[in-house]
């Protein structure tokens, strides 16, 4: 089980944590017919499968290098944006998956903010089924800065959504218009990054949101408050592991990998209990 950080129970408590959902957190969901969503290296490797085999080769040998938004930019110039997007939406709206455990968990924490690059809607579906208070807010949004200054809950997707699929963040270009043309999006990102505490769940340090948190704000103020990245144990070196904790303010958790993750359900299980009883106390001491 993760050894949960006193501090991180006291911020969590306080709702002074963003909560950073990955795809990490969607691939423990299902439909109807037990289909799960598929990882974005087995759904790149898999659309890669209609294209010649030269293109294919080309396609594999990005992905190994985890460079996955050059692929997928690759990957959509080889399809056709028309069929690109056919396949999107067939892996990531029709299947209609449904919540799991690990989004009633990170519900539980009652975080006001949780911030998210997975394009499928199951989180914010689940969540609002329970609270229709709970706002969506897109990347390209224009009051998302009153949205955070509001008393709502709100979840944010910072890649966009399959609903709009001709605005979705999904290669190196895109991207890169992205940071130009929505710089105050991003602006507001760093501005979180130094005013809460986030915690990483499901998430891949290859997420260029991710990156862009570490090289443009963890890295600069070193002072700010620690940040906490859930990670599988033997996921990465300790040696690595060591060197990103020393030069950025990430800190890892981890948690065993085996029997699908299961452990770190269960503790994001223990965390809410944790959570709730600092609330309790809270009440009694009033030091919010």
């Amino acid at each position: 089980m993760i050894e949960w950080n006193d501090f991180l129970i006291r911020q969590i408590a306080r709702r002074r944590v963003v909560v950073f959902i990955g795809a990490g957190v969607s691939m423990n969901s299902k439909n109807a017919n037990g289909q799960c969503p598929k990882g974005w290296e087995v759904f790149l490797k898999d659309a890669s499968s209609r294209l010649s085999t030269q293109d294919r080769t080309l396609i594999r040998k990005l992905m190994k290098k985890n460079d996955y938004l050059m692929t997928c930019e690759l990957l959509r110039k080889k399809l056709g944006r028309s069929n690109f997007i056919s396949i999107m939406e067939e892996e990531y709206l029709r299947p209609n998956y449904q919540k799991a455990e690990i989004h009633e968990q990170i519900f539980n924490l009652d975080s006001r903010i949780v911030l998210t690059p997975n394009f499928d809607k199951i989180y914010e579906s689940y969540v609002q089924s329970i609270d229709n208070t709970i706002k969506t807010k897109l990347y390209f949004d224009d009051d998302i800065a009153s949205s955070l200054n509001g008393d709502n809950r709100i979840v944010i997707k910072t890649h966009g959504t399959i609903d709009t699929p001709d605005k979705l963040i999904f290669t190196k270009s895109e991207y890169a218009k992205a940071r130009i043309k929505y710089s105050l999006f991003y602006e507001m990102l760093e501005a979180l990054a130094l005013t809460h505490t986030f915690l990483f769940i499901g998430a891949g340090l290859n997420d260029p949101d991710i990156r862009l948190l570490l090289e443009d704000t963890f890295f600069k103020h070193k002072m700010a408050t620690s940040h906490y990245f859930l990670i599988g144990k033997k996921m990465l070196h300790k040696e690595e592991q060591s060197i990103i904790e020393e030069t950025t303010n990430i800190k890892f958790l981890e948690y065993a990998t085996t029997n699908n993750h299961s452990e770190l359900t269960d503790s994001l299980k223990e965390l809410t209990k944790k959570v709730e009883e600092e609330r309790k106390n809270l009440t009694i001491t009033q030091n919010w």
